[in-house]
């Protein structure tokens, strides 16, 4: 980079004239001051062509008198595309200087509407500017990726930490739809009724579930919507369930509603508690009973 050169590396630019020494002349002067690659086209169909080859053109300088496509024409076909809308579009011309051809250019997307013969200076700065909007663009997309990236890697710990906790918790775990079939089952659910998940899922809830009675069990289902609707939850319920050979598990069954944002109940969450193996106790002096029975010798 030589002295005269302003910090602007790794930018593309693409220059269209119809005439050789007006891109001559341009071209000399953006390497003079600026460390960025220059591509060329002597028309706007030429120009069209170098856009489609090259997929990371930060700055088009067009000319607006040519022949055959015109500057206007040229920067409403790029301007249609998604690929080439964004490119900024500097408007070059010796000839339509009037207001009305200024509004026109910027009618058409152009950013900028510089008139011939070019002050050095001035372009140079344009150029330098539009770098440093696109610099900060970069750096703004750059931030916002990272930041997206970030975000995407707490949310996948935080999903691998509750799924691990829905694996290895002791509690059989079942989500219902509304009308009370089987969307999810953990592991220990599967394990208590020797299901697989894939068999459980789509079953209803009373194919694997009773409580006392069996008028209970025939009418569980309205039971809980009604019990759900006025309180939320329903905790620690004597219940079975029934195992895929039948057998009854003994269970301490707790309820939960999920609500959309409407009230309604989207979800129900059910957890159950293996209680096999554990006795219990109705009465203190059955406590008593058992008690004296396990404490005492004759």
């Amino acid at each position: 980079m030589t002295a005269g050169m302003t910090q602007a590396s790794g930018y593309k630019i693409l220059i269209v004239d119809d005439h050789a020494h007006n891109l001559y002349a341009l071209r000399t002067l953006i390497l003079k001051h600026l460390d960025a690659m220059v591509l060329e086209a002597s028309s706007g169909c030429e120009a069209i062509d170098v856009t489609l080859a090259h997929r990371d053109i930060d700055l088009i300088i067009l000319d607006v008198q040519m022949p055959e496509m015109d500057g206007f024409q040229t920067a409403s076909l790029l301007k249609r595309r998604k690929r080439t809308r964004d490119i900024p579009i500097i408007f070059l011309t010796a000839a339509f200087k009037s207001e009305e051809f200024q509004q026109r250019g910027f009618a058409v997307g152009a950013v900028d509407y510089l008139l011939k013969p070019i002050d050095d200076n001035l372009l140079i700065n344009k150029i330098s500017t539009y770098f440093r909007l696109i610099a900060k663009e970069r750096a703004l997309n750059i931030l916002l990726e990272e930041k997206v990236a970030a975000r995407t890697a707490e949310l996948e710990q935080a999903r691998q930490y509750l799924e691990n906790i829905l694996t290895y918790m002791g509690e059989a775990l079942l989500v219902l739809d509304a009308k009370g079939v089987i969307k999810t089952a953990n592991p220990a659910a599967c394990g208590m009724l020797d299901y697989t998940e894939e068999d459980l899922l789509g079953l209803p809830i009373g194919d694997v579930f009773e409580e006392e009675g069996d008028e209970a069990a025939g009418a569980f289902m309205g039971t809980w919507l009604e019990a759900l609707i006025r309180t939320g939850a329903l905790a620690k319920i004597e219940a079975r369930f029934i195992a895929k050979d039948g057998t009854r598990v003994p269970i301490l069954f707790s309820r939960t509603a999920v609500k959309d944002a409407q009230g309604s109940i989207s979800e129900i969450i059910c957890i159950a508690k293996d209680m096999s193996g554990y006795v219990r106790v109705d009465d203190e002096s059955a406590y008593r009973a058992t008690e004296m029975g396990t404490g005492e010798t004759v």
